[in-house]
């Protein structure tokens, strides 16, 4: 692969991640903080606070599971190793 393909295969992978990451956030922010009210209105499931099973819980488990369909599907493997060293193993 070439340097050129290389750059723009790492700012796509790049992007996207960003892109994850900002998702994460305003789903973490919009659910701690939408669900946080008076704590004697909580509710609760599997004893947590909406709130934190929302954001915490769900929130965590959702973006792994995004984050390892992206590396499954859209990243790929680069080899680093230039020239005649490419084939051998360290």
């Amino acid at each position: 692969m070439k340097n050129s393909a290389i750059l723009k295969n790492v700012k796509k992978e790049t992007l996207i991640v960003i892109g994850l990451y900002l998702l994460f956030f305003a789903w973490w922010y919009l659910t701690a903080y939408g669900f946080g009210d008076d704590p004697s209105e909580y509710g609760y499931i599997l004893g947590f606070p909406e709130w934190f099973f929302y954001s915490c819980i769900v929130g965590y488990v959702g973006i792994s599971v995004l984050l390892w369909i992206c590396v499954r599907f859209f990243f790929t493997e680069i080899d680093l190793k230039e020239g005649k060293e490419a084939g051998k193993d360290d």
